[in-house]
């Protein structure tokens, strides 16, 4: 069964969905993802992510994919050109018209965000109260790599663009991955470790940093040597995130 939304037509959507069928949501970024990954990687995670979501678990839970959103919120990397951000409110404002359009016009109450950039997920996190609240749906969010359980070897924390996100661009999209256009010169520096943790993934304070910043990034990219990335590691990071999707969407 083919289960894109857009393929639907008009008389099929009462037939086709019913209040338990599960929406879901694609959401990106397009940004900067240093000299060897494309501006819309974050989007092409969250729209590859949830089409083999739907291939595995479509019919088993009644999953339906809708056309992506590919801009999210990336003002950490607007240092950049390439790189195109939306505000706070403008992505609120269009998540909840979004969400009131499948509320008005489906019988599906059920919907899942797949989310494919970082930036994104702080405002997913309050906004998904309101958009229940408001419009009476039963919501959750998934962010692909963190739901995984693959742990690398890596010579930095992977934030961005580093050897993770690489290995899963190698796995979805591979010929979108440049590793030749790193500089002979590229070199990850191990300095950056503490400070990366201190202003990024540190828990207990929230600074807003840029991956323009040198004491974080190397050409944008913050995170372990690309070029040790792999479609196989690829693999295994998007294959235990879609394993544990079963439980996500049975809780829907």
């Amino acid at each position: 069964m083919n289960r894109q939304y857009g393929s639907l037509l008009a008389p099929e959507i009462t037939s086709r969905l019913a209040e338990d069928s599960i929406l879901c949501l694609p959401i990106g970024s397009y940004e900067q993802h240093g000299p060897h990954l494309p501006l819309h990687t974050d989007t092409v995670i969250a729209e590859q992510f949830t089409t083999r979501l739907v291939d595995r678990y479509g019919d088993q839970h009644d999953v339906w994919a809708l056309p992506s959103i590919p801009y999210g919120l990336s003002l950490e990397h607007a240092w950049s050109l390439g790189t195109i951000s939306l505000r706070v409110g403008v992505l609120s404002a269009l998540l909840d018209t979004v969400v009131a359009e499948y509320v008005r016009a489906t019988p599906a109450r059920r919907l899942l965000i797949v989310n494919g950039h970082g930036g994104n997920r702080g405002l997913l996190e309050a906004i998904t109260y309101e958009l229940q609240t408001t419009h009476q749906v039963r919501i959750g969010v998934v962010h692909p790599s963190s739901l995984s359980t693959v742990r690398i070897e890596s010579t930095l924390p992977e934030v961005h663009a580093g050897m993770r996100e690489t290995s899963v661009m190698l796995a979805l999209a591979p010929t979108d991955v440049h590793l030749d256009r790193l500089p002979d010169s590229f070199a990850v520096n191990e300095a950056h470790r503490d400070e990366i943790k201190r202003l990024v993934l540190d828990r207990g304070t929230t600074w807003p940093w840029t991956s323009g910043d040198p004491r974080i990034a190397t050409l944008g990219v913050t995170g372990g040597d690309p070029r040790l990335a792999s479609a196989e590691l690829g693999e295994s990071i998007i294959a235990s995130a879609l394993d544990r999707c079963d439980t996500v969407l049975e809780q829907l």
